[in-house]
């Protein structure tokens, strides 16, 4: 009976005791005297209604299977609550024994971890029962990008994998810091070299036109106060490539919603028409039709249409992770497909995943 309390009253704060026990069908004293014998649990307010007590702690653990995509990460943060939203100043993301992360959800779990960072609270980083996992991160240049406050167990590893071997693997780029103060022109050529040396060349036009299209659209659509970092990872026993591309910005959704009523008005009914989430449906302009910049400019603002043009041909997806949702676009034969989740915990920025399988059956180049 506790537990079936315990969960009514979190879901519903702030009710006094008559309502819960009416709502639950209940006895009002039987409610009244589970509410005060555990006062660790539940907290009482002026106005005599209860609520749950704050925990001190957020713990999230990552595992129940080998390999954790981005969705499988989404799915456990949703239960445990938004991070950043929440009024715990700790937070504990620990990796289970016998699972690892795919580098789009280690994309994700880097830019979330830092903005706890940035916001004041504790951030624990448990990889204890995942020690593999902790050098792969090493090897990956992770704690190269992550907050220095942040802790790691069971412990920071201090031996710079990434610099010792950095470019020793095209298979491989570490994570490279994106600051729009500080434009390298070269990363698009690197993840280009490396997905072309996985792939064949015949994706060479392809590939940088994606990646330099999406790593410059972090340039226009950042406006970070901290650098973001792109990567990438060929898995050599699925033939499947993913290349990430985040920052910790307005995003795409907050710098175009900011200029939209006045410089899109026609886009802006569209979308205040649409029954999709307003952020959902304005990607899906942006991928579809392009033209939409927050730069008043000739001809800007076709780069993310281009981009999803030349994955079609690949039969690859794009997943795009605005503030609490996620746009995926997905190619088949002739046919593109947009899937969303809304609701999500809340990341700052956009984080995106270019995700290829070279053996995808009907593949045409």
């Amino acid at each position: 009976m506790l537990e079936k309390i315990r969960d009514f009253v979190r879901q519903n704060p702030g009710l006094k005791a008559r309502t819960i026990a009416s709502r639950l069908g209940l006895e009002r004293p039987t409610i009244n005297a589970l509410l005060h014998a555990h006062k660790d649990t539940f907290q009482q307010d002026e106005a005599s209604c209860w609520s749950l007590v704050a925990p001190v702690e957020l713990s999230v653990e990552f595992g129940g299977k080998t390999w954790l995509a981005a969705k499988d990460v989404e799915k456990l943060l949703s239960k445990a609550g938004s991070p950043l939203d929440s009024p715990c100043q700790r937070v504990v993301f620990s990796l289970k024994k016998g699972s690892r992360m795919m580098l789009e959800a280690l994309a994700r779990l880097l830019a979330l971890s830092n903005q706890l960072a940035r916001a004041g609270k504790t951030v624990i980083l448990d990889f204890d029962e995942a020690r593999v996992t902790l050098s792969y991160l090493d090897r990956l240049g992770f704690f190269d990008h992550l907050n220095d406050a942040i802790q790691v167990l069971p412990k920071r590893p201090k031996r710079g994998l990434s610099r010792q071997y950095r470019g020793n693997n095209d298979g491989l780029i570490e994570f490279r810091a994106i600051d729009p103060a500080h434009e390298e022109s070269d990363i698009p050529k690197l993840l280009e070299r490396s997905f072309v040396s996985c792939a064949g060349d015949s994706y060479t036009v392809a590939v940088m036109t994606i990646l330099s299209e999406l790593y410059s659209n972090v340039l226009e659509h950042s406006k970070a106060s901290t650098p973001g970092f792109a990567g990438l990872q060929f898995y050599k026993a699925t033939h499947h490539i993913q290349t990430v591309i985040s920052d910790s910005g307005l995003g795409i959704v907050g710098t175009l919603e900011a200029v939209l009523e006045q410089r899109y008005p026609k886009v802006a009914q569209k979308i205040a028409a649409s029954k999709d989430h307003a952020g959902v449906a304005l990607l899906k302009e942006v991928f579809s039709s392009g033209q939409i910049s927050q730069v008043e400019a000739e001809g800007r603002g076709l780069g993310l249409k281009r981009s999803r043009e030349f994955a079609k041909k690949f039969r690859a997806r794009i997943s795009v992770r605005q503030r609490d949702f996620e746009l995926q676009i997905h190619h088949s034969n002739d046919r593109v497909t947009f899937t969303h989740d809304i609701n999500l915990v809340r990341v700052e920025g956009t984080h995106i995943c270019f995700d290829f399988m070279l053996d995808a059956p009907g593949r045409s180049v």
